[in-house]
Parts: C-alpha cells; sequence; structure tokens
C-alpha cells in the first residue's frame, strides 16, 4: 500500500475544514483504511470533533517540533466505533510554537523529517492544517504527497482560495521538493442549495478551477446535525446514520482509496 499524506489547507477559518478532516477520516477507517490525523491547529477543533480530552503540551503535536522528539502520542477517539483511527492532537500552544519554529533553521521540513524518521503506521495521514498560511503550513506541504482544499461558497473564500493555489506554487518551488505534493481538489462546504447564490457559485466553480487542472469535489451540504454530533464526539455517520450529508464524503474516500493502491 503506498502511503498518502494529505494536507488540508485553507486560508480562512470557518470552511469546514476540520470537520472534513474528521469525517474523511472516519470514512476511510470505516473502509479498514489505517488513518491517522495530526493536528496542526492551534484552535483544536478535532479534540472536539473526536470526543477527546486536551493533551498536556509534550504529548501535542507541538513536541514534534522539539529537538528531542522522539515518539508520536496518538489518541484513539473514545466513542468513535471504527478501529485503525487515531490522532496526534494539538495544544492551545502552538502558536507559540510555531514563532519559535520561524528561526529554525531548515525549519520548513521538520514534519517531513519527523514522519520519515518515525514513520505512523497509517495507510493514510490527514495533516488538519492553521488557517494562517505560516511555516506550520509550510511543513505540512513539505510532508505532504496530496493538498486538499475546503472552500465555502461565497466570494471572499472562492478568491481566496485561488490566492492561496498561487501561495502553494511559490511554497512548492523554494522548498524544491521532489516529488512535489499534487494538488488532491477543491471541497466546497457548508453548502446550503435552498441559497440561489451559493447554487450560482457552485456552478460557476468548473470555470474558475478546471483551466487550473483543479478538481472540485461534491459539495458538502450545510447542517446544524454536525456540530449536533461533535457536541458527543461523534461523527455525523453515528449520530445520525441516515443523514444524506454522509453521502457527500463518498466521492472523495474513494479517490484516497485508490491513491493507496
Amino acid at each position: 500500500m503506498t502511503k498518502i499524506v494529505i494536507a488540508i489547507l485553507a486560508n480562512a477559518g470557518g470552511v469546514g475544514k476540520s470537520t472534513l478532516a474528521a469525517h474523511l477520516a472516519y470514512e476511510l477507517a470505516k473502509k479498514k483504511v489505517a488513518t491517522g490525523i495530526v493536528d496542526l491547529d492551534s484552535n483544536c477543533s478535532l479534540d472536539i470533533l473526536t470526543g477527546l480530552e486536551p493533551v498536556e503540551i509534550e504529548n501535542s503535536t507541538i513536541g514534534l517540533f522539539r529537538d528531542d522528539f522522539t515518539e508520536w502520542h496518538l489518541s484513539v477517539p473514545p466513542e468513535w466505533k471504527v478501529k485503525n483511527l487515531m490522532v496526534c492532537q494539538s495544544h492551545l500552544g502552538m502558536t507559540d510554537a510555531e514563532k519559535t519554529l520561524a528561526i529554525k533553521r531548515r525549519g520548513q521540513y521538520i514534519l517531513q523529517k519527523r514522519l520519515k524518521s518515525y514513520p505512523i503506521d497509517k495507510g493514510v495521514i490527514i495533516l488538519d492544517c492553521p488557517a494562517s498560511l505560516g511555516i506550520i503550513c509550510e511543513n505540512a506541504i513539505a510532508a505532504a504527497t496530496h493538498i486538499l482544499i475546503p472552500i465555502e461558497l461565497e466570494v471572499k473564500s472562492i478568491n481566496g482560495s485561488v490566492k492561496l493555489l498561487e501561495w502553494i506554487e511559490v511554497v512548492r518551488a523554494d522548498l524544491e521538493l521532489e516529488p512535489e505534493p499534487q494538488i488532491l481538489g477543491v471541497v466546497p462546504s457548508i453548502y446550503n442549495a435552498g441559497k440561489a447564490q451559493q447554487r450560482q457559485y457552485l456552478e460557476q466553480l468548473p470555470d474558475l478551477f478546471n483551466p487550473l487542472g483543479v478538481k472540485i469535489f461534491p459539495a458538502i451540504r450545510d447542517s446544524v446535525e454536525f456540530a449536533n454530533a461533535s457536541g458527543y464526539g461523534l461523527p455525523l455517520h453515528e449520530y445520525r446514520p441516515k443523514h444524506p450529508a454522509i453521502q457527500d464524503f463518498k466521492q472523495l474516500t474513494q479517490e484516497i482509496i485508490k491513491l493507496t493502491k
């Protein structure tokens, strides 16, 4: 099996990035693909989504950027009814760690080195990145095989995603990565089909992204049930097993499974 490392990147908060990471990981694990999530975001939203208690700073992802790193500390979502899924949790101190990382020599390559020297025994690793485009995101790009971009169907987010693609291109060139991580695609998120403007924006996405060679995955619909499920530390699949939004993750999941073969 080919190991896949997916960096989920967005240059703005509130676009469903962590929700995508958690539910995609669940779908993969359900399909018997061993999956790990590395939370690089100081917001620690994945703790809520996966029902995990906060960890001490030394057991968080901050530790992997320290010189004395020797092992990953991985947690199992306590209420999730899937096997082969683990989370390396973040910490509120990640913002301060990023400032320290910025002055380290070759600081952009640390995550890449950790995954090579101390590999996580999972077929797919998902990197949930912060919304600020700094050295943590550069680390994710250096470590990734693929990049996935969630976008909200409103003007600011759509325009921001184009600028994000430009930034990614610059970073890939600056880091001289071989091979370069590929853009897996964009995922429209928090989609409300009842809003005419969002329907219009969704229809226009191919005109924007097809010329760039960027794939557009099915939109993930908006639903209050995502928030309700996270209140119990559960994915939507287990909180509301028949909810139609569950189907929105299927095509993306199948695409990633193909990459592992």
